[in-house]
């Protein structure tokens, strides 16, 4: 039996990942121009399964998203989960795939940072507004044996 997933309680990303998931990204593949994937994470306290809708960027074969939590204070639930469990599953358009998420390290961030700022320029108002230092995640692949 497959476990439960939860959706986003944030209502207006539950309705993305609805209409992503219904259209396998034929609808919501797309935020207002904006590529998305979605990415299934395990929470770190309760080991429920939770989904989102993200921007992501790419770095070769690696998938960039940024966890600006709309330049809040705090990191976003999602960014903390995967802190505490790399192992995530992806969604982009109908492909799926399962992943290893990482914070991307020092000496690569500010270029990261860069690809990701020229994907959704808002994350650099999102970085001015807030102290914390916004990580960028490196979503990479698992290959299956």
């Amino acid at each position: 039996m497959a476990e439960t997933i939860e959706d986003s309680p944030v209502g207006w990303v539950a309705s993305h990942v609805k209409r992503y998931l219904a259209t396998d990204g034929a609808d919501g593949g797309k935020y207002h121009g904006y590529d998305t994937l979605l990415i299934t994470t395990r929470g770190r306290r309760t080991g429920t399964l939770r989904r989102t809708a993200l921007i992501y960027g790419r770095d070769g074969d690696r998938y960039l998203l940024v966890a600006s939590n709309g330049g809040a204070a705090r990191h976003p639930a999602w960014y903390l989960n995967l802190c505490a469990d790399p192992q995530v599953e992806v969604q982009v358009g109908a492909e799926k795939f399962r992943a290893t998420a990482r914070t991307a390290p020092a000496a690569e961030r500010p270029r990261l940072w860069q690809v990701m700022t020229a994907v959704f320029p808002t994350y650099a108002r999102y970085q001015e507004g807030t102290e914390r230092e916004i990580p960028v995640v490196l979503v990479e692949r698992v290959l299956e044996a």
